[in-house]
């Protein structure tokens, strides 16, 4: 059983990773906090980005009790999809490194951020969620993970928690220190958002391919 867990926990970190530590993600948690109501913007972004996180890892996850409840281990198709994954992630990262010089800056969609009222922050964290094809892709193998990884009901709960709060970090943290401490984090969360614009094509394209070498491991691995 502890070998079930450590396994199961080793493939869900770094599709959590891959979640969190995208600039895409982090961006535009920054930005909503230089809306002109901060503190209620944020949050509701944060709000919107959990539930959609949270509703889409679970739909995959009663998915998964679908298709393979039967089977004492993960299916090979499961498998096969996170070697076809992984490869692809290495491939984008290479290329976006390629090409970074010509990605210095926010694209304009994501500086709209600055404006949303509280509602339209929790529909549009709510909708990233959805419409991110790398986010989208890591729920569907995190809850199949979690439903073939015969853990039962408590377990599949305990670990599809720990793969949201990993997923969500780098959105809750900025948004919960803000609600804090407030105007104080006007001037770093400026400075964080200044150094990000420089350097997020740099930070997508490296957090890409490191991630992409693990996905690609765990799925060979599980093919072995």
């Amino acid at each position: 059983m502890t070998d079930s867990w450590v396994s199961l926990l080793a493939t869900l970190i770094p599709l959590a990773l891959v979640v969190s530590i995208s600039p895409l993600s982090v961006i535009p948690a920054v930005l909503v906090l230089q809306t002109p109501r901060p503190r209620p913007t944020g949050l509701a972004f944060l709000g919107g980005w959990l539930l959609g996180l949270v509703v889409l890892t679970a739909v995959f996850v009663e998915s998964s009790d679908a298709l393979s409840g039967l089977h004492n281990k993960p299916p090979v198709w499961a498998s096969w999809t996170r070697v076809v994954l992984g490869l692809a992630l290495i491939a984008f990262g290479i290329y976006r490194w390629l090409n970074r010089e010509g990605h210095s800056e926010s694209p304009k969609w994501m500086r709209s951020f600055e404006t949303l009222t509280p509602a339209r922050a929790a529909a549009a964290g709510s909708i990233l969620v959805v419409v991110r094809v790398e986010v989208l892709t890591m729920c569907a193998l995190a809850g199949l993970a979690i439903g073939s990884g015969n853990l039962g009901r408590p377990g599949e709960l305990v670990t599809g928690a720990i793969y949201i709060a990993v997923a969500t970090s780098t959105v809750a943290i900025p948004v919960l220190a803000y609600a804090a401490a407030g105007h104080r984090l006007d001037a770093p969360m400026a400075r964080l958002k200044e150094w990000m614009d420089r350097n997020n094509a740099a930070m997508l394209a490296v957090v890409l391919v490191l991630i992409g070498g693990l996905v690609l491991y765990h799925g060979v691995d599980a093919l072995l």
